[in-house]
C-alpha cells in the first residue's frame, strides 16, 4: 500500500517536472526561432551550445562529477554530438519556415523512430500492433506535409523530420551510454563537443553577434540547462508511461507563442496529423507499459 501511495507520489512530481520541461524547452525554441532569422542555422546551434556550457559546467563541479570526467566512452560521445549538432541544426533550419506547432507536430514522430530503432540495436522485441502505430504516426506527418500541391514535402518539414531522425538515434545511443557511463558526463561533453564542432561548421560563414541580442542568449542558456535538468528530474523514478504523454503539452506552448509573437494558429492539416501523430504515440509508450507489466508482474 505504501509503496503504491509513493509510486503515484512519484508519477505526480515527475509529470509536474515534464509540464515544466515541455514549457521552458517551448520558451528554448521559441528565443531559436527568433534567432534563426537572423544567424545561419549552424550558427544557432553552436550558440545553444556554447551559452550552455558555464551553467552545465557549474552543475557538474556541483554534482562533484568534475573528478572522472575523462573515465568515458569516447567514441559513442563524439557520434552523440555529431547527431546532436546535425539535429540543432536542421530544426534551427525548420524553424525558419515552419510555425513552432508544425515543427512540434512534425517532430512528435521521433518516440515511434526511437521504438523502431530499439529493434536494430538494442535487439528489443517489436511487435505487429506496435508496427502498424508506427506507420500510423508516419501518416500523420505525411498530412502535415501536405501530400499534394505546392506544399508536398517542404524543406523545412523534411528538415525537422531528419532532426526527429537523428534525435531518435540519440536516444539510442543514450540507452547504451547509460550502462557505462554518469548522466552528468553525458550532458557536459555532449555541450563540450557540440560548441566546438557547430562552431568550426559554422565559422566560414559566422556573422558577428548584435548587442540587443543579448537577452535572446541569456535566454537562450537558462531555458536550456533548466529544461535539460527538469526533463532528467521527470524521467528519475516513477512510471515513464504515465509521464512521457505530458511532453506532447509542448504543442500547446507552442501554438500560444505562435500566436503571442507571430500571429499564426496551426492549420486543419497540422491539427489532424498532430491528432494522428501524438495518438501512435501514446500508444506506443502505453504498450510499452503493458509489456513491461506482463514480463515482470
Amino acid at each position: 500500500m505504501q509503496q503504491a501511495i509513493a509510486s503515484r507520489g512519484a508519477n505526480r512530481r515527475n509529470i509536474t517536472m515534464m509540464l515544466i520541461a515541455a514549457a521552458v524547452f517551448s520558451l528554448m525554441d521559441m528565443v531559436m526561432k527568433l534567432l534563426s532569422a537572423h544567424y545561419p542555422a549552424m550558427q544557432v546551434a553552436a550558440l545553444r551550445a556554447l551559452v550552455a556550457l558555464p551553467l552545465v559546467g557549474a552543475y557538474v563541479v556541483w554534482r562533484g562529477a568534475h573528478r572522472s570526467m575523462l573515465q568515458i566512452r569516447w567514441g559513442m560521445h563524439l557520434l552523440r554530438a555529431v547527431l546532436g549538432i546535425a539535429m540543432l541544426a536542421l530544426f534551427a533550419y525548420g524553424l525558419q519556415t515552419l510555425s513552432l506547432a508544425e515543427a512540434y507536430t512534425i517532430f512528435f514522430i521521433a518516440p515511434a523512430l526511437i521504438t523502431a530503432l530499439s529493434v536494430v540495436f538494442l535487439k528489443e522485441h517489436v511487435s505487429g500492433a506496435q508496427w502498424i502505430a508506427i506507420a500510423v504516426g508516419m501518416g500523420g506527418v505525411l498530412v502535415v506535409l501536405r501530400p499534394s500541391g505546392a506544399g508536398f514535402l517542404t524543406m523545412g518539414g523534411l528538415a525537422v523530420l531528419c532532426a526527429a531522425a537523428f534525435y531518435a538515434v540519440s536516444a539510442i545511443s543514450v540507452r547504451i551510454l547509460a550502462r557505462t557511463d554518469r548522466g552528468e558526463h553525458m550532458v557536459v561533453w555532449l555541450m563540450v563537443m557540440m560548441a566546438i564542432g557547430a562552431s568550426a561548421l559554422a565559422a566560414p560563414n559566422w556573422v558577428p553577434l548584435r548587442a540587443e541580442h543579448t537577452l535572446l542568449l541569456c535566454g537562450l542558456a537558462v531555458t536550456g540547462f533548466i529544461g535539460q535538468l527538469a526533463i532528467t528530474a521527470a524521467f528519475s523514478s516513477g512510471e515513464t508511461s504515465k509521464v512521457a504523454p505530458f511532453e506532447y503539452s509542448a504543442l500547446a506552448w507552442g501554438v500560444g507563442l505562435d500566436w503571442l509573437l507571430w500571429r499564426v494558429l496551426p492549420d486543419y492539416y497540422t491539427l489532424i496529423g498532430a491528432a494522428i501523430i501524438i495518438g501512435s504515440g501514446i500508444y506506443l509508450i502505453r504498450h510499452e507499459r503493458v509489456h513491461a507489466e506482463a514480463e515482470h508482474p
